[in-house]
């Protein structure tokens, strides 16, 4: 009995114990949180300071500390567009700011479309009055698609200039999946449907070839146009028709090479250029050597809040991959996005809706789920418009029908209409191991699909006939929304991708136009005659997965700021993560998708914190082979 109340103290102990640090934990965060909160008093008169050392996105994405904890790797900073946009704008009349500068040292890019927003915004500075300054280690395409709209481009005489242009390799499993005797089922419909190729084949097909050409042409074709626009006199046939030739020319200076064909208009250090812009925005007597007196947009956002006033116009976003559940911001998961909405029209007194699409696409049941519920909102006479981002093809075009209006930019990806699924089977891979599957059945359908048996005939044809049933649907409901035949749908269709310019044309976007303009045509479909406001139909933001996405952001900035050579490292780490994405969507049992498996590039990459446990478990699966 002694020993049972020793025991017992001890456990009350332990207890206790804990429950005292969990309560200093707990309060240290606290305080961290809080005093990590930017401080509107904190404004300062000078530069509006732009570093980001991440990446632009649509929506923010939430970080996961468990996720974190697995993978101990530090999640990429976002930057959501509407807020540099905001800003830069709002420094046009905010008599603090005396200059605006862009610090793209940890910049990792945006999608082209997002990236010339922005442009669109510092040329507005520029008109003011106010000069713009742009600063990195060196610059790429995405990059210096921003630096070329500043009026001074600085770099740092050991970087360099290099722009590789869209296009590129991706990898194809089929020869591997033969390897390892893994038989990969595949069900689509689409002669430009490719997202399945990777699994079948080990090569690209020359009607996706001939597709991704097109779009890789327009799209490069895009970004030149406007950086020449921005800058006449920069050289840049010379340094990407022939980059060796102007490299060598140079004697391998690649920081000459920028400065000698106009890409960049002064050569320093971050100390040189600080100074440089302390001219104009003031020094920084309290600082390090090279700063100036600056506000950060973090802290310009909390001290300007969004003008709300006159009628609200919901505006709703479906960012990321398509996906069934509710997962948080980052991905666009059906029950989230359809239960906003539904939530918007019963609780808000919305004018019109704005759906901001910036997406793949995904899970062809998800997307019907946020279209019904877009649905909705027109049945009750309200008007809905589609804003496309970068990126609104497949299950993104899908949503996009339940459009009262499609608005899109010339650099928008879109299209691929066609639906696919993909799923794996393991009988001949453990059949060498003498693992073999054998039993009774009262259906054609019994036991299947058998991952370990192998699928039948009876199950090939109902998946397939299942998928033609569905892009049947999907061409029934853009013909419906297009004014057009199923047959005429069916012609642009085929899974085949699109920039804006060409959907334009034929006829799978009504008008060009930002977010803004989005916002301006909804208010004109309902009517409304006074001011107007954007009403971001979201859930709460999560104060602790900020909290953790700047704790942790530090990591990507010195990542990104080793020059050309950890550039090119950087990549050797996306290239990698696209390997495990598309391992995922293998092995990762998703239903019927309408998904561009080739417009995802065109995403700019996040949530990198959490592909160890996805590597674990490939791993774990390629042991039983």
């Amino acid at each position: 009995m002694d020993f049972v109340k020793k025991s017992w103290k001890v456990l009350v102990t332990i207890k206790d114990g804990l429950v005292l640090l969990f309560m200093l934990l707990f309060y240290i965060l606290l305080i961290v949180v809080m005093s990590s909160s930017p401080n509107p008093a904190a404004i300062k008169e000078g530069a509006l300071l732009l570093d980001l050392d991440g990446v632009v996105v649509e929506e923010k994405s939430e970080v996961d500390p468990f996720a974190v904890l697995r993978s101990g790797a530090a999640p990429i900073q976002e930057y959501q567009l509407r807020d540099i946009v905001r800003a830069i704008e709002g420094a046009v009349d905010d008599d603090n700011v005396k200059t605006l500068v862009l610090d793209l040292d940890g910049f990792m890019g945006g999608g082209q479309v997002s990236l010339t927003r922005i442009g669109e915004a510092l040329q507005n500075v520029k008109k003011s009055g106010k000069p713009v300054y742009a600063f990195a280690t060196a610059y790429y395409d995405d990059s210096y698609q921003l630096a070329a709209h500043a009026d001074e481009i600085w770099m740092d005489s050991m970087g360099g200039a290099l722009f590789s242009g869209p296009g590129g390799s991706r990898l194809y499993y089929g020869e591997m999946l033969d390897n390892l005797d893994v038989t990969a089922h595949i069900y689509k419909v689409g002669t430009y449907k490719s997202a399945v190729e990777p699994y079948s084949r080990d090569s690209q097909s020359a009607e996706a070839k001939e597709n991704a050409q097109a779009l890789s042409d327009a799209l490069w074709s895009g970004w030149k146009e406007e950086v020449a626009k921005a800058r006449p006199n920069a050289k840049l046939d010379a340094v990407t028709s022939d980059p060796a030739a102007a490299v060598t020319q140079a004697n391998g200076d690649l920081g000459k090479m920028a400065l000698d064909n106009g890409l960049v208009d002064k050569l320093g250090s971050r100390i040189e250029f600080g100074r440089h812009v302390a001219k104009e925005a003031g020094f920084d007597e309290d600082g390090e050597a090279g700063n100036y007196d600056h506000t950060p947009l973090d802290l310009w956002l909390t001290a300007n809040a969004a003008d709300t006033s006159g009628d609200r116009i919901g505006v709703a976003t479906i960012s990321g991959v398509i996906v069934d559940g509710d997962t948080g911001p980052g991905s666009a998961a059906g029950d989230r996005i359809a239960e906003l909405l539904y939530k918007g029209l019963a609780e808000e007194d919305l004018k019109a809706l704005v759906v901001r699409v910036n997406s793949p696409g995904g899970s062809a049941l998800a997307s019907e789920q946020m279209r019904l519920a877009m649905e909705a909102y027109r049945a009750k006479k309200i008007p809905v418009v589609i804003s496309m981002g970068d990126v609104a093809a497949s299950g993104g075009y899908w949503v996009a029908t339940a459009g009262d209006h499609i608005m899109a930019e010339p650099s928008t990806i879109t299209g691929s209409i066609g639906i696919f699924a993909v799923l794996p089977s393991f009988e001949k891979a453990l059949a060498k191991y003498g693992i073999n599957a054998d039993g009774v059945t009262t259906t054609p359908l019994s036991g299947q699909p058998d991952l370990v048996g192998g699928f039948n005939e009876s199950l090939d044809t109902v998946l397939q006939s299942s998928i033609e049933h569905n892009y049947g649907k999907f061409l029934g409901i853009v013909a419906e929304n297009r004014g057009k035949t199923p047959e005429e749908i069916d012609a642009i269709g085929q899974g085949r991708v699109w920039d804006g310019g060409a959907a334009r044309q034929l006829g799978l976007v009504d008008s060009f136009g930002s977010l803004d303009e989005a916002l301006a045509k909804a208010a004109e479909l309902a009517k409304i005659e006074g001011d107007y406001h954007a009403y971001y139909l979201e859930r709460p933001v999560d104060g602790f997965s900020a909290f953790l996405g700047s704790l942790f952001g530090s990591s990507n900035e010195q990542a990104a700021r080793q020059g050309v050579f950890g550039h090119i490292a950087q990549q050797q780490k996306f290239t990698a993560n696209r390997v495990l994405s598309d391992m995922q969507l293998l092995l990762g049992g998703q239903g019927v998708q309408a998904r561009c498996l080739e417009c995802a590039s065109d995403i700019p990459p996040s949530g990198m914190q959490q592909n160890s446990s996805l590597l674990s478990a490939w791993f774990a699966r390629m042991q039983l082979q």
